[in-house]
């Protein structure tokens, strides 16, 4: 029986959207809602950007955004898309013949910023690249990058806008038989956002890529990105996200996937539930929680892991985890084994043992896939 069927409450319906594809990577319909980052290496610098591109998709992140300001940038991608292990969309601003050049470099796809890449014609010659080459398109219309004739309409970057310039841009698409494209309607107001954002949703059936964009730094552009892409994948919007950080590109993996692990729409690696701790804690809470998330970021497998202070809440969360500590008193705490007592452990020996436990049974749940994989077959 479904999870949902129990507790409908978790339900959430998402939007039908057509299915394109970027690279390998499967984007909307019915397919997982994807991660996405962007390079803020030089792109000329081959090296630096690979390792970044490798660093965000061993974080998780399924396809990669790189800049192509200039030709020398075009030439270098060549080379960062043959060494990349995702697909990668190339980002034009300004000069549509560097969309060209990337189509041409192999891009997976390619972002074209309708405010500001030039004319129609110039956008329909980056369209029949993008079709010479098997790239798809995202349309990424912007708040602050809006065209002079709608800022003049409307007065100033508003939700009747930023959809006007998204579905005249589709329009163009539409009209060279071009169909292989996402979206994006992005302003760094949260409100902003959201309201373009479900305005799209409801005029078109193009995948939706979601973001507030310029959101800041790692604290205060998290908790912007939370509550903007949350709500709008709540309702059921979104097909591939980004969240823009002043920060590293794999903190923004990090957080869009913990994003998605709140609402139940992606799962990969440990889930840690853990208290604030207080007075009451059995062991320092806090050290405790930043070493485990270190040491078990090698897990990819699902699964989740409870640590909390004391009695109060902890037998309770550890009923709906993999694996749970629950501080106790004498320097000693309990473990708890999918949801049951099993042990009592030492404070100074739990994490290796929790770390040890973590290990065993994603082992335990990739011996269970692996077997039925093999009977489907």
């Amino acid at each position: 029986m479904s999870l949902h069927a129990i507790r409908p409450w978790r339900q959430i319906d998402r939007r039908k959207s057509r299915q394109i594809m970027v690279g390998n990577v499967p984007v909307g319909g019915d397919a997982p809602i994807t991660v996405q980052t962007m390079t803020n290496t030089l792109t000329t610098n081959v090296a630096a950007t690979v390792a970044q591109v490798q660093a965000a998709a061993d974080a998780g992140a399924d396809i990669v955004r790189v800049s192509v300001p200039d030709e020398a940038s075009s030439k270098a991608l060549k080379q960062i898309v043959r060494e990349s292990p995702v697909p990668i969309v190339a980002d034009i601003h300004f000069h549509y013949k560097r969309g060209i050049e990337a189509a041409e470099a192999g891009a997976a796809c390619l972002r074209i910023n309708p405010g500001n890449i030039g004319s129609a014609d110039r956008v329909r010659e980056v369209i029949k690249a993008a079709r010479d080459h098997g790239c798809s398109i995202r349309i990424g219309v912007n708040a602050g990058s809006l065209e002079k004739h709608l800022l003049e309409k409307y007065g100033e970057p508003c939700p009747e806008a930023m959809i006007e310039s998204g579905l005249d841009h589709i329009r163009i698409l539409q009209d060279n038989d071009f169909h292989e494209f996402k979206i994006s309607c992005k302003a760094s107001d949260v409100f902003l956002a959201a309201a373009a954002y479900q305005g799209l949703a409801e005029a078109t059936d193009a995948p939706i890529h979601l973001g507030i964009t310029e959101a800041g730094g790692l604290t205060s552009g998290t908790i912007k990105s939370a509550i903007g892409l949350g709500n709008l994948l709540w309702m059921g919007i979104g097909d591939t996200i980004r969240v823009s950080l002043s920060a590293d590109p794999v903190e923004e993996v990090k957080v869009g996937y913990e994003i998605l692990k709140s609402l139940g729409l992606r799962h990969r690696g440990v889930n840690v539930i853990s208290c604030p701790s207080c007075a009451r804690q059995g062991f320092d809470v806090i050290k405790t929680v930043e070493i485990l998330e270190k040491r078990l970021e090698h897990i990819k497998t699902p699964m989740s892991l409870s640590i909390i202070g004391c009695v109060v809440n902890g037998p309770g969360e550890a009923l709906m985890t993999d694996v749970g500590f629950t501080g106790g008193g004498n320097g000693r705490g309990m473990v708890y084994l999918a949801g049951a007592r099993s042990h009592a452990m030492d404070n100074d020996r739990m994490i290796d043992h929790i770390v040890e436990q973590v290990e065993r049974k994603a082992a335990e749940i990739e011996a269970a896939q692996a077997t039925e994989a093999t009977a489907a077959e």
